[in-house]
Order: C-alpha cells, then sequence, then structure tokens
C-alpha cells in the first residue's frame, strides 16, 4: 500500500518537468517504419529507443511518449524494451479508402527535456478483397448490322485494395463474336471492352450469354465474376450522341439531399421507338452510387445523400443514354466537392497534469494536439487561453501545443485556475471549439505561523485553583493540510529563577494556556515567557509570541500592625502627662500591609476606651490624640481598643490594644494602678502588674536615674512648645520610617521621637520624635525580643 509520502512523491516527479532545454525537432528529424495491414495486435513496428538513439535508461528518466493524431490510440510504446509495437489490429482501407500510399502519423513526446520527433508509419496493402461486381448480370444490345473490330465498353468491377492489389485484368469466357481489351481509365482504373469479332445475325441467334471476370493482382489473385447477357436487335440507324463529351461541375459539401448536380443531354436522330432515349449511371463505383442518382428520362444527376468534403474531394462517373433500339452513346461527368467549414476544430489531449506544486519553476501542464479536417482556410487554426493567466502556449510541431507555467504559482495567492483552450479555425463563419482544465496548486510549507498577536497580556488573579484556563493564544498559517496544523508549545526561558514548567502549560493543540499552581501576588507580581507555534510541513517552520502575566492581586491579607507591637501576654502601655493639651499625640499606631492598591488602604478605628470622648483616632494615619483636657474625675487608667481595616472586598482588619497612663509628670516611677472594675481582660492586667514589678524591683535604680534625665528633658521642651511632647529636632528628616500604605516607610508629614518609660521592663514607648528616625523599627524588635526572653524566664508564658 503505497503511503501518502510515496504518493506525494510521486506527484511531484510527475508534475516537476522543467524546460531545461527548448529545442524542438518537429519537422527536422523524422522516424519511419513500414507494415502490412491487418498484422496483428502487439505486432512490432520498430525499436524506438535505438532509432533514437537512446537507452532504454533514457528512454525511462525522458519519459518517452507516443501521441497519436485524433483520440485514436493505434500505437504502444514498450517502456522495458523501447519496442513501438500496435495497440491493435490496423485496416488499410478503413483508415485511408482509397488514398495510396497510406501514411499514418505519430509523434513522440520527450517529457525532460521536452522535445517531439515526427513519425510516420506506411501502411502496406494486403490483398483481402476480391473484385466485386455490382450487378450479377450486364445487360447489352448490340445491332446486328454492326461490323467486326466495334467495342463496346463494359461495367467495371470494385476492388477496396489498392496499387498491385486492385483489378489488373479482366477475361471474358471463349466464344466465336467476341474478344476482350482491358483498358485504362483517366483516374488510372482498369475497364473491361468488348470487341467484335464476327458479325451478329439476330435471325440465327438472338442472345449471347459470356462470364466476365476481373482478376486482381495479388498472389494469389482474387477474381470477381459477372454475367454479360448480349441481345441482338434489328438495324437502327443511330446512335444517341451527348452534348460534350465531359461535364465539370462544382458542388459544396453541405448540399442539401435532393440537390440539382448537373442536368446531362444526349440526342438521337432517329425516330419513334429509336429516338426515345433513357439516361444511367455506367461503369460508376460504390461511391458514386450511393451519392448520386440521375433521372432516366430527363438525365437530371441529383445528390442522393450528404457529401462530405472530407471524405471524398472528387466523383468520376461514366453517364450512358440508350434509344430503345439498343444503341448507347456515353459521357464522362466529373463533380468535384467543394469544401465549407462544417467542422469545429478537434482537440485531442495526449498528457494533462492537474495538480502543480507552488513555487515550481516552469513546468509542464498539458500537452494536446489540434486538427480540422476542413481545407484551405478552414483547415487553419489559431489556439489560445485566456489572459490574465500565469500560463504559457508554446507552439510542439505540427498542430501540436504545450501549455506550460509562466513562473511560480502560489497557492496562498490562488489555489485553482480554470484555464479554457480555444481553438479557432479561419473559415467563413468561423468555427471554434473549447476545452477547459482544471489545475490545482498544491501546497508546500513555505508560510510559517502567524500568531494573532506579537505579544499577549494575559490576567490571572492570585489564589486561583490549579489547572485555571487563563487565556488563550492564536496562530493561523495560510498553508494547507499538515503544513498548517499547528501545534503549541513553551519555549525554555532565559530565567532560571522562574520555574516556568511549573507554573505554566500550554494545550498544544488549540493554545488554551493554563496556571499549574495557586499563584501569590505577593510573591510573583508579573513574569513572561514565549509561546513557540509549529506547523507540521517538512521542514517544518514556527514562529514565536511574547505571553506576560500578571498577576492581580485579591485581599488575601490582614493588615500588620509595626507599632505598637501586640504582645500575647500584655497590652502596650503610653504614658500621658495629666496636663496634656486637648490633640495630644498619645502615639501613633503604625501597620501595613501585603497586598496592593486599594486593598493596602489602612483606615484606623477606635473601637472600645474605657473614657470614650477622653481619646480619639484620625482615621487616615493612625495618630491617637487626646480630645479634651483630663480632670481629677479620670480614671489614672485606660484601655483603647483600635481597629485598622484595609479596603478590600471582603475587608480585612486587624485590632490594636493599647493601655494609657496618667501620669502628673515623668519624675515619678510608674506603677500600674488598681483596676476600678474586673474585665474580661483582668489577667491580662494582673501579669503585666507583675512584670512592672519584678521589673521595677531589679532595676529601679536605672530606672530612677532615666526618668530624671528624661524629666528634665521634658521640663526644657515645656518650654519651646504648647504642648508636652519632645522638640523636634532641625535639619534633614531621614526617610528610613514606616507607614501605613505598605511601602515600608513612614508618611515625612508626621516625625516623632521615641522615648523609653523608665524602670517598666516592657520596654513601651511614651511618645516618638526624630531624634531617632531608626529607632522604631530597631529598638522595637529588640526590646521585643528581651521582653519575651524576660517573661519566659519568669514563667509566664
Amino acid at each position: 500500500m503505497e503511503t501518502p509520502l510515496h504518493k506525494a512523491l510521486q506527484k511531484r516527479q510527475v508534475t516537476a518537468i522543467v524546460f531545461l532545454l527548448l529545442l524542438w525537432e518537429a519537422g527536422s528529424a523524422t522516424v519511419k517504419y513500414s507494415i502490412l495491414e491487418e498484422t496483428d495486435r502487439g505486432s512490432l513496428v520498430g525499436n524506438l529507443a535505438k532509432d533514437l538513439g537512446l537507452g532504454l535508461r533514457d528512454l525511462a528518466i525522458r519519459g518517452a511518449q507516443i501521441l497519436n493524431k485524433g483520440n485514436k490510440q493505434l500505437l504502444q510504446l514498450e517502456q522495458k524494451s523501447g519496442n513501438l509495437v500496435l495497440k491493435e489490429k490496423l485496416d488499410r482501407e478503413e483508415l485511408c479508402g482509397s488514398t495510396d500510399p497510406c501514411i499514418l502519423y505519430f509523434q513522440v513526446l520527450l517529457k525532460s527535456p521536452v522535445q517531439f520527433i515526427q513519425g510516420e508509419i506506411q501502411l502496406q496493402d494486403v490483398n483481402d478483397h476480391a473484385p466485386e461486381f455490382m450487378e450479377d448480370e450486364i445487360l447489352l444490345k448490340i445491332l446486328e448490322s454492326s461490323h467486326p473490330g466495334t467495342k463496346f465498353p463494359l461495367k467495371i468491377a470494385q476492388d477496396l485494395d489498392v496499387g498491385s492489389n486492385t483489378v489488373q485484368n479482366y477475361t471474358i469466357s471463349i466464344n466465336s463474336h467476341f474478344h476482350l481489351l482491358t483498358r485504362n481509365h483517366s483516374d488510372g482504373r482498369k475497364y473491361p471492352e468488348l470487341v467484335l469479332d464476327k458479325a451478329l445475325d439476330r435471325e440465327e441467334q438472338a442472345e449471347v450469354r459470356l462470364t466476365l471476370t476481373a482478376l486482381d493482382g495479388g498472389t494469389p489473385p482474387k477474381t470477381g465474376t459477372t454475367q454479360v447477357l448480349i441481345m441482338v436487335l434489328d438495324i437502327n440507324d443511330n446512335a444517341p450522341e451527348f452534348a460534350q463529351g465531359l461535364y465539370e461541375v462544382q458542388v459544396q459539401e453541405n448540399s442539401p439531399v435532393g440537390s440539382l448536380v448537373i442536368t446531362v443531354s444526349a440526342r438521337d436522330l432517329d425516330t419513334g421507338v429509336h429516338g426515345e432515349l433513357s439516361y444511367s449511371l455506367f461503369q460508376s463505383s460504390n461511391q458514386v452510387l450511393r451519392a448520386f442518382e440521375i433521372n432516366s428520362d430527363t438525365g437530371e444527376i441529383r445528390i442522393r445523400k450528404l457529401l462530405d468534403f472530407e471524405e471524398i474531394q472528387s466523383y468520376h462517373m461514366e453517364i450512358e443514354a440508350s434509344d430503345g433500339g439498343g444503341l448507347s452513346g456515353k459521357c464522362t461527368v466529373v463533380i468535384d466537392v467543394t469544401d465549407v467549414n462544417d467542422n469545429a476544430p478537434d482537440l485531442t489531449m495526449s498528457l494533462l497534469i492537474s495538480e502543480i506544486p507552488e513555487n515550481s519553476p516552469e513546468t509542464v501542464v498539458a500537452i494536446f494536439g489540434i486538427s480540422d479536417p476542413d481545407s484551405g482556410e478552414n483547415g487553419k487554426m489559431i489556439c489560445s487561453i485566456q489572459g490574465q493567466l500565469p500560463f504559457l502556449l508554446k507552439p510542439n510541431g505540427d498542430n501540436f501545443y504545450t501549455l506550460v507555467t509562466e513562473g511560480p504559482l502560489d497557492r496562498e495567492s490562488r489555489a485553482e485556475y480554470n484555464i479554457t483552450i480555444t481553438v479557432t479555425d479561419m473559415g467563413t463563419p468561423r468555427l471554434t471549439t473549447q476545452h477547459t482544465i482544471t489545475v490545482q496548486v498544491s501546497d508546500i510549507n513555505d508560510n510559517a505561523p502567524a500568531f494573532t498577536q506579537s505579544s499577549y497580556t494575559l490576567f490571572v488573579q492570585e489564589n486561583n485553583s490549579p489547572a485555571l484556563h487563563i487565556g488563550t493564544i492564536s496562530a493561523t498559517d495560510s498553508d494547507s493540510g499538515s503544513n498548517a496544523h499547528i501545534t503549541y508549545s513553551l519555549l525554555p526561558t532565559h530565567d532560571p529563577q522562574l520555574p516556568l514548567s511549573s507554573l505554566i502549560s500550554v494545550n498544544a493543540d488549540n493554545g488554551q494556556l493554563f496556571a499549574l499552581r495557586s499563584l501569590d501576588y505577593e510573591t510573583l507580581q508579573t513574569f513572561e515567557f514565549y509561546v513557540g507555534a509549529t506547523d507540521q510541513g517538512s521542514p517544518a517552520l514556527s514562529s514565536q509570541a511574547l505571553v506576560r502575566v500578571q498577576v492581580l492581586d485579591t485581599n488575601d491579607n490582614a493588615p500588620f500592625v509595626l507599632y505598637p507591637l501586640q504582645n500575647a501576654s500584655a497590652p502596650f502601655t503610653e504614658l500621658l502627662p495629666r496636663a496634656a493639651e486637648p490633640g495630644y499625640l498619645v502615639t501613633k499606631v503604625v501597620a501595613v500591609d501585603r497586598d496592593s492598591g486599594q486593598n493596602a488602604w489602612l483606615s484606623f478605628q477606635l473601637l472600645k476606651a474605657t473614657e470614650p470622648g477622653l481619646f480619639s483616632v484620625w482615621a487616615h494615619n493612625g495618630e491617637v490624640r487626646t480630645s479634651r483636657l483630663l480632670s481629677e474625675r479620670d480614671a489614672p487608667k485606660h484601655r483603647l481598643l483600635l481597629l485598622v481595616k484595609d479596603n478590600g472586598d471582603p475587608q480585612r482588619s486587624a485590632s490594636v490594644t493599647l493601655q494609657v497612663v496618667v501620669v502628673d509628670g515623668f519624675s515619678q516611677p510608674y506603677l500600674p494602678l488598681p483596676e476600678v472594675a474586673k474585665d474580661p481582660t483582668q489577667d491580662e492586667d494582673l501579669l503585666t502588674l507583675y512584670l512592672v514589678i519584678a521589673l521595677a524591683s531589679v532595676s529601679s535604680l536605672f530606672l530612677l536615674s532615666v526618668l530624671l534625665f528624661v524629666g528634665v528633658r521634658l521640663c526644657r521642651r515645656a518650654r519651646a512648645a504648647s504642648v508636652g511632647g519632645c522638640t523636634v529636632p532641625e535639619g534633614h528628616f531621614p526617610g528610613h520610617l514606616v507607614d501605613v500604605s505598605g511601602t515600608g516607610t513612614l508618611s515625612q508629614s508626621y516625625q516623632y521621637e521615641v522615648c523609653l518609660t523608665g524602670g517598666t521592663g516592657t520596654n513601651e514607648f511614651k511618645f516618638l520624635k526624630p531624634v531617632l528616625p531608626n529607632f522604631l523599627n530597631e529598638t522595637v524588635y529588640r526590646n521585643n525580643e528581651e521582653h519575651s526572653n524576660f517573661r519566659d524566664h519568669l514563667g509566664f508564658n
């Protein structure tokens, strides 16, 4: 079973006939053969390979082919032996009729390179037909007064053979009154002539019967016979005489049946029955008898059947006028059939290639012959194809043409051509034959796949489910079949840090992209890679496109409080001077959100306070300030519960617990006050109290020294500022602080100094100032760690 590849290779070998040479030898070289008719089918005509001077391999490589004129294939070339053999038995009489010699023309086509060689076969006649008389009996009337030596022409015999195989001689049976001569007509035919040797006597013998024999020249000769009945008549003084011994007339081949061709006329000087004339065809062939008829009374010759110039161009006939007394006269009528343009040209396709690979150089598409059986201008032809097509017609020899491509074809521009070959003769009116062939342009892989976009940007929400379809890439290929079948693949990335194979996969058939695992915006915001599209042609062509994947943030992270640090065992404690003015900055809550955009927009809210009207929180910056002056009735210790919310959907939040202790001044040691009322956080407050007492007892001297130093500084600053905070140092403010936008720095519009309370052991911040801009991040985490270690040492956890 042949594979598609094998068929494709065979097709390309057939179709890729390239004109390497334009050497046309038609007419300059002719191979000639001679063969007898009736030779059996398959008989050898000649060794064509030897006669052309080609080896058997050359004959096969060059694709030798026999082209016969007309649609009938008479000859066949054997590729293995190079012999030219008969495809069927040939009948000379059928092919050539009475034409002698009988020549059959053919052409030898060598396809690669293209070359035409003329060929001729002379079909020799064999004696396969015997002479035949049209009548079984010939009636001849002779006057008894006829003198010896008088000649009486007899009707001829027909023989379809030609040359020496046709009628060569006539003989007559032995008798005492006549002998026979064989004469030649002007057209070369032989006819018998009876010569009177001895005068006839009607009273003695009224009838004489003879046997006429026609012999051809074959070996052995064939014969045909007929009877001649001679009737002896009484004396008739005058024989009929025609006005002309030779009549010549022309008649068109398309003349209708029954048309008058010519009227012959004879006269007889006798009167009565001896002067009454009768006309008849004499010594006429079968073709004449079938084509014409004569009126015996008037001598009018009319057409009996339609004439065909292409079959017979001229008719010769003898007309006999007989009177009632048995005498006759004869004349010759020659009817020439004139050609009319009644045959449209005929086109015979010898080679047709219906599929041509694109991008092939000049290639043979078809080889055909044209013919027109008309003559003269009626038989001259012109051949053409419609314009605006990339094809050319090239004449090759006698009425043979080759249709070739003008140059390489492009299937993507046009995949099919309908070529109409028009053959028109030069007759009047002109007759036309059209033959339409369809040529398919087969595809080769000359177009790479083309992506619909040079780059693709795909968006995917983080925390997606695995195997999520995130987008589709698409490429097209203007080729066809397997050359247009596209497969998609991920191309290796140049970034060694990007695990592309574990992130993305592509469907090789449709270009759909899938996320293999859940993506995290906080880890990977965007990444790029290339996708390749490859066709299945040979060789395969490919292209690539850039794909950019952007991970979209979702609100999957709650705000994270950087300051004050939230300790699991005790809330953060701030000190508030009792003399603080309204708007006094107690502390600033600093939080960040790992999300981005509005998911990281933070707002602050005071949820719960021991004294609801005493404190307020600025929603946008987290500053905790006093709302009014402190009074004696206000509790010395306050617990604040703050909520930090982002702006995502759904919202996420974090809580901040602050403990504010009101002090008269920073010089007095800070001791936690007993709770007035029991609340749910009592245990946590007791733990903090124990921790503070323990730390105070261990380092009371150190803490007192620190508080004294801080108190002196505060007193100096109180004279410089309207609020009880620290002074702001002059000079450039470092930009390495933490803000709430998630970027890692505080807004530079807020500047604070960090002040520690002494002897607390909890490393609590009293307030912030810009003197130590980096103290926040460094000290808070360090002290928190020391705090945790100390708690572990005391066994609070």
